[in-house]
């Protein structure tokens, strides 16, 4: 990868399709064993649209490969048709802000006085939540949890991640505390969305760990924007939290964008024959304090 963060793969005239989308997957790498030789491309015009392609995949929950097609004139014709140039580090995109749709009374199993908020982004993508219960005292830390959806754990019980029995735990406490909020962010699968999240499982049947998995399929170890949940508090008027979590990033996150953490509680969840390697994988490479 001469680029550093991705490859260019030049394209041979005799390719079709069906190769294209073989290359782009490699959860499927058992069944299109034979791809190359591959060329490389070494010059560095057209990295930086081929980055902010990836990056645009990442955003709309696909597979990080895009085919590229380098047109002459292509900037002034974008231009003179009124589209965006993506030119900009990705790191250099503003940050999307999250717009609250609305927010209701909802009882629940754990505390029947809780309220339900419900944000979208301001560019049309996913919808977060937070579930408020009771009266947090907003001059005072109040007991958060920041959780990621989790389709498999949360709603249909997969026994492949502690997911679920983290979100019921974290429930638990909010409700044995008499108040709190639990952000529930739609970044499912650390940010990769469900189908992609099913590819790295589907690499994790052939022997990859969670990690590398995510690798094998262009991802980072972990995809999620945790400012979101930044956002999400000061919405709410909260500034001050103990944050319920075993992953430093989150208190990182959350205090780069303001968000002043005074406690960081541990979430312990007994491992299972099938979470014991999940959860030694998060501890030795994601950092996980378990």
């Amino acid at each position: 990868a001469y680029d550093g963060d991705l490859a260019r793969v030049a394209l041979r005239k005799d390719v079709d399709l069906a190769w294209v989308q073989a290359l782009a997957d490699p959860s499927r790498d058992l069944e299109h064993v034979m791809k190359g030789p591959l060329q490389v491309l070494r010059d560095s015009n057209g990295a930086a649209g081929a980055r902010a392609s990836l990056l645009l995949c990442k955003q709309g929950r696909l597979l990080p490969a895009a085919l590229c097609i380098d047109m002459e004139g292509g900037a002034h014709m974008a231009r003179e048709n009124g589209l965006t140039l993506l030119e900009e580090p990705a790191e250099n995109f503003p940050q999307m802000q999250a717009i609250e749709v609305v927010s209701a009374k909802l009882p629940l199993e754990v505390s029947e006085t809780s309220r339900l908020y419900v944000f979208r982004m301001e560019d049309g993508g996913e919808e977060h939540y937070a579930i408020v219960i009771g009266e947090p005292d907003r001059a005072s830390p109040v007991l958060c949890r920041l959780h990621s959806a989790c389709f498999t754990g949360d709603v249909i019980g997969s026994l492949k991640c502690d997911c679920g029995p983290q979100l019921h735990a974290a429930m638990a406490a909010l409700s044995a505390q008499g108040a709190g909020v639990l952000l529930y962010l739609n970044q499912e699968g650390r940010g990769i969305g469900l189908s992609n999240k099913m590819r790295a499982y589907r690499l994790q049947n052939h022997g990859f760990d969670t990690v590398d998995a995510n690798h094998r399929l262009g991802f980072e170890d972990d995809e999620r924007d945790f400012r979101i949940g930044g956002q999400l508090l000061e919405k709410l008027g909260i500034t001050k939290v103990r944050l319920l979590t075993n992953n430093p990033a989150k208190v990182a996150k959350l205090e780069a964008w303001g968000i002043e953490v005074t406690e960081r509680l541990a979430l312990k969840i007994e491992p299972t024959r099938h979470t014991r390697g999940y959860l030694a994988t998060k501890a030795r490479k994601s950092r996980h304090i378990l």
